[in-house]
């Protein structure tokens, strides 16, 4: 315990940095012990699968988050039991992370990407006709707690950009006007497909989905028809690119479009970057190294 100079005790709000971004983990400090003896039970299926017990922490956090629709006190604490660690502990990995959400979340998190290409493609457009849509900024969540909207990172999908994501299924190719519809459709209950993969949840069931419990979807909806991006390959057979075989030895040459045997191309394998030299480069203006720069050092 601190002391001021006369004896008297310094109380210190301990918390959230000034300057660290996001608002603090709320909500109660416990769960009801149902909730908790329920919790419990997928914890322990859950952290069997790790040697260690705390490399379990990042799941079991989805799987509190499923409870809450966010990370609440009780779910750090809860987290905190199971596995043997502080408060603190949990809290430094949870904040890390910008999957772990610290307010409600809606039915379904809406995540419009911004990076570069989406932005060029019009990411930027959908985001500010989202907002104005809805009547919401991004971080926030609609009056009928249906729809939390964000912006978000890069999702590996730039071919089909500008891209939109819902609990982080994709919904590919966006226009301002199909966001809206998008949204509209969400917040109604009409069934919204996305472009590829499993059926939409909501985002608690998809909290479960990451914390690794069973998920009895399909891994596709009936009716999708994804395609298989060939621009890169396209690009990769232009420039005479290969890939290396998995020992690093003979490069393998990207498949045709055809399925004909590719041609051979020659190419020069990646060399190791040439040590330090044991000399100074020569002076300006001079043509031979001065030995008094030399570096005997070898």
């Amino acid at each position: 315990m601190a002391l001021t100079p006369n004896g008297s005790p310094i109380f210190i709000q301990l918390g959230q940095r000034p300057d660290e971004a996001g608002p603090p983990i709320s909500g109660e400090s416990t769960y009801p012990d149902d909730v908790a003896a329920r919790l419990a039970e997928s914890a322990k299926e859950i952290i069997a699968r790790y040697p260690q017990p705390r490399s379990a922490l990042l799941p079991l956090l989805h799987l509190v988050q499923s409870e809450d629709g966010y990370l609440t006190k009780a779910g750090i604490a809860f987290c905190a039991n199971q596995l043997g660690l502080t408060d603190a502990e949990v809290t430094a990995v949870a904040t890390f992370y910008s999957m772990y959400r610290r307010e409600p979340t809606g039915d379904y998190l809406v995540g419009v990407c911004t990076n570069t290409l989406c932005a060029i493609m019009g990411g930027d457009a959908i985001l500010e006709a989202l907002q104005d849509h809805l009547g919401i900024h991004a971080g926030e969540t609609t009056d009928d707690g249906r729809v939390t909207l964000e912006h978000v990172e890069c999702n590996a999908a730039c071919d089909y950009a500008p891209v939109v994501m819902v609990n982080w299924e994709f919904f590919d190719n966006q226009t301002p006007s199909s966001a809206r519809d998008l949204v509209d459709s969400l917040r109604t209950g009409e069934p919204v497909v996305p472009t590829r993969g499993a059926p939409l949840c909501t985002f608690r069931q998809t909290a479960r989905v990451l914390a690794g419990l069973p998920d009895d979807r399909p891994v596709t909806v009936p009716g999708q028809e994804p395609a298989a991006t060939l621009a890169g390959l396209r690009v990769a057979r232009r420039l005479g690119m290969e890939a290396p075989s998995p020992d690093q030895g003979t490069p393998v040459p990207a498949p045709t479009l055809d399925g004909t045997e590719p041609a051979a191309v020659e190419t020069t394998k990646d060399e190791p970057a040439p040590g330090p030299s044991a000399t100074v480069p020569p002076k300006p203006g001079t043509t031979e190294t001065d030995p008094s720069t030399t570096d005997s050092r070898d």
